[in-house]
């Protein structure tokens, strides 16, 4: 435990990692500060506002439809919607009176978009298609959603790129969510969905300057060959290098994102954890039937076990070359080429589970990787998950024998 605090010490105690703590507590602020003010809410005198006077607010407006998304609750928001679009003030060509008329519409503006999707095209949208859907139509909504999958996966343009167990397994998800909907406001948690995946990656790309050089400062410093020659220099002493990366991992990831997830929710509030996410606008595609609860903890998890690889990766490579630099650039590499890649449609099997989809699980819940074993379909966040689970387990190992078996010169 000594050799551990000794090995802390020396990470916390050098100025540019000083630095790099302060910046971390910058980005953190900064992060939350935007999860914020993700939501905003249009007052009944057209001005927009955002903060908690705008989550206090938007809860209350839509909580007033918070219940399950009947078919009457269908008719209802037609209905509702109905009344507005034919008001003086939605008809005006005074913006601000446009912006009263909107903010009528706040409180059941998700169900409104859930109509939207359903009755577009898959690959389509339309923001006005709900004001022309009609009463006999809407008892088709939760139909609409697996009818337009179905289509678009049969049609021309998907004819080669999904195989028939892939298409059966979408469709078979789609049909096993449970319907009707439970709605309430969940904004809060949409916030947290659309911002964790900035502060994990910011949070892997400060932290390697903290840990990077933990294999390669005695190479640096010139002490490799008085750590090696002691008696503890080959064993306990690389352990408590181990342990000592470790834990400033877990300590800085967990710290930054349980302090980022209590700060957002605070203030925009915990409701519709429960909700399923297809509630929302961003994943009413997705065929991972999961709560904004579970998707959150999923992206937490996925990101801590992103944060263990790559830095420990990064560390390896710290351990091999003896160069921090190299270990620094590591994450970078890892984060940002397959963003350069993802326009290539060749490499999308390839690029859905590489090390970077860990720290972007709420974009992974959004897009149709599948991976088919056999006749046996799954999504990529279940793969990474154990993937890189087995693959950090084994680099422990591997960076101690690594490291032990340096040699002096």
């Amino acid at each position: 435990m000594v050799m551990v605090i000794f090995e802390l010490k020396k990470i916390f105690l050098k100025p540019i990692n000083k630095i790099a703590f302060i910046i971390l507590v910058a980005t953190l602020c900064v992060v939350s500060y935007l999860a914020i003010d993700y939501v905003d809410y249009v007052d009944a005198n057209g001005d927009r506002i955002t903060g908690i006077a705008a989550a206090q607010a938007l809860r209350e407006e839509k909580n007033k439809w918070a219940g399950y998304i009947t078919e009457d609750v269908l008719i209802k928001v037609l209905e509702e919607n109905s009344i507005i679009i034919n008001s003086e003030e939605y008809l005006s060509d005074d913006l601000k009176e446009q912006e009263k008329a909107y903010s009528k519409t706040q409180g059941y503006s998700d169900i409104r978009e859930m109509i939207n999707r359903a009755f577009c095209e898959f690959q389509e949208y339309n923001y006005y298609r709900a004001n022309s859907v009609t009463e006999e139509e809407i008892s088709s909504f939760y139909d609409r959603r697996v009818l337009n999958l179905t289509e678009w996966l049969y049609s021309d343009s998907q004819e080669n790129y999904y195989s028939e167990e892939e298409k059966q397994f979408l469709v078979a998800q789609y049909e096993e969510l449970e319907t009707p909907f439970y709605y309430e406001y969940a904004d809060g948690w949409e916030a947290l969905l659309e911002y964790s995946t900035t502060l994990v990656m910011l949070v892997v790309l400060i932290t390697v300057f903290l840990v990077g050089g933990i294999f390669s400062d005695e190479m640096q410093l010139k002490a490799d060959s008085i750590f090696f020659s002691t008696v503890l220099g080959r064993d306990k002493a690389i352990s408590a290098k181990i342990k000592a990366g470790f834990a400033v991992v877990t300590v800085i990831y967990w710290t930054t994102i349980l302090l980022f997830t209590g700060i957002v929710l605070a203030v925009l509030g915990t409701g519709g954890a429960n909700c399923a996410i297809q509630n929302g606008f961003a994943n009413w595609k997705s065929f991972y039937n999961i709560t904004y609860l579970r998707a959150y903890l999923l992206t937490v998890l996925g990101g801590y076990l992103g944060n263990l690889f790559i830095l420990f990766l990064s560390m390896f490579a710290s351990a091999k070359t003896h160069s921090k630099a190299l270990a620094v650039t590591i994450p970078f590499i890892l984060l940002f080429i397959p963003s350069f890649l993802s326009g290539l449609s060749v490499l999308s099997d390839v690029l859905g589970i590489l090390p970077d989809q860990l720290l972007q699980i709420p974009m992974a819940i959004k897009t149709f990787n599948l991976y088919q074993f056999g006749e046996n379909v799954v999504g990529a966040v279940p793969i990474i998950l154990i993937v890189y689970t087995v693959l950090f387990l084994l680099l422990l190992p591997i960076l101690y024998h690594v490291y032990r078996r340096t040699e002096v010169k």
